[in-house]
């Protein structure tokens, strides 16, 4: 099993480890924790590297396979029990922490005040894009929904974190907002993030602590994607 330390603290960029398997064919490693963040719900994977003593071993690609993270490296692989160093692209992952807390300030203002399910959505550093059910959706609402979001930027809202039982997350009103619920049935612990007073959702990726550290949300553009899906996109400054 890999310890996603990512899940608890997202600022975390460092990390000891120990190599607990090797895949040869893939030149990868999976460790007995992680801060590497392997993708997933429209967040792309973490880059970095791991450090044995002189030697660094760029992490090229990861990939989750049931309690394990394997990290994909360049370079020799080191043995079973060997402690490693890893290390994150700090500035890549902070980019992307803003941009999925954008992107769910974007969705809570969304379905607070239009009441629109998401249908899907991706995102980049700093750009990303979302799906909506939202038939209304017109010019004028997509610069109002500019402000809103904007709004609770500035508000400074605080986003907490917490893994619950199955059971009790979803006795949580409204805690799926996609029009599918897309977390499997043996998933038996939820990790939700919460934007105070906004929003709150079922969630896997990282996030800022506060929604001030998002920066200005521009709407740059939206699109029909069908009679009822819509689709917003976002980009934040540097």
């Amino acid at each position: 099993m890999t310890v996603l330390l990512y899940q608890t603290d997202s600022y975390i960029r460092e990390f000891e480890a120990a190599v607990v398997d090797l895949q040869p064919q893939l030149n990868a490693v999976a460790l007995d924790c992680t801060v590497f963040f392997p993708g997933g719900g429209g967040q792309p994977a973490d880059r970095g590297w791991l450090e044995l003593g002189d030697r660094i071993l760029p992490v090229v690609q990861l990939k989750r396979d049931g309690e394990l993270i394997w990290h994909v490296i360049e370079g020799t692989l080191p043995k079973p029990g060997t402690r490693v160093t890893g290390r994150l692209d700090w500035e890549h992952r902070y980019r992307l922490m803003r941009t999925h807390t954008a992107l769910h300030i974007l969705c809570g203002v969304v379905w607070r005040d239009y009441g629109a399910l998401v249908t899907g959505g991706n995102m980049e550093p700093l750009k990303g894009r979302m799906d909506f059910e939202f038939e209304t959706l017109r010019q004028e609402l997509v610069r109002e929904i500019e402000e809103r979001v904007n709004a609770e930027v500035a508000a400074g809202r605080e986003v907490r974190v917490r893994v619950l039982p199955r059971e009790e997350a979803f006795r949580i009103p409204d805690l799926i907002r996609t029009k599918i619920n897309l977390l499997p049935s043996q998933i038996t612990q939820v990790r939700t993030v919460e934007i105070v007073g906004l929003d709150l959702q079922a969630d896997g990726g990282t996030h800022v602590a506060n929604t001030r550290e998002v920066g200005r949300i521009r709407v740059v553009d939206y699109k029909s994607k069908g009679r009822i899906n819509k689709r917003i996109e976002i980009e934040l400054d540097e």
